[in-house]
């Protein structure tokens, strides 16, 4: 099975600036009159899509998009090699990172979320990976 990720973005070209600066992705192509943009480098291509703050989120709810910092129980994790360089290039492009690096048995983690709110984490892994946990 493939897949791709979709995220919804305010402002197109901040999101390109900063999925290509803070985390290293490429544009690959912009679609349908530039409102989504294709990124690569990654496993999965990420779709930028773009849509008005306060638009409806979906059809049928009164949900609607906020870019404020908000909470969702799907996330990505960026695995990179030097945290500290990572974190500090994100955030040099809008990123805001949310508490300190832990250490954990695996591997170092920060909290992050993008210019529009959308959480993500960055990660490096111990030797073992999530194998060296307890």
């Amino acid at each position: 099975m493939q897949f791709i990720v979709n995220i919804d973005v305010e402002d197109m070209g901040k999101a390109i600036t900063f999925y290509e600066n803070g985390l290293g992705l490429q544009l690959m192509r912009q679609l349908f009159g530039g409102t989504v943009a294709e990124m690569g480098g990654g496993p999965a291509s990420i779709y930028l899509i773009e849509q008005p703050d306060a638009s409806i989120a979906a059809p049928g709810i009164s949900l609607q998009r906020d870019y404020r910092r908000h909470w969702t129980p799907v996330h990505l994790d960026f695995i990179v090699e030097d945290i500290d360089a990572a974190v500090e290039q994100a955030v040099s492009v809008g990123a805001v990172q949310e508490g300190g690096i832990k250490s954990f048995d695996w591997g170092m983690l920060a909290t992050m979320s993008d210019p529009f709110g959308n959480g993500f984490c960055l990660l490096v892994f111990a030797e073992g990976g999530y194998d060296h946990a307890e």
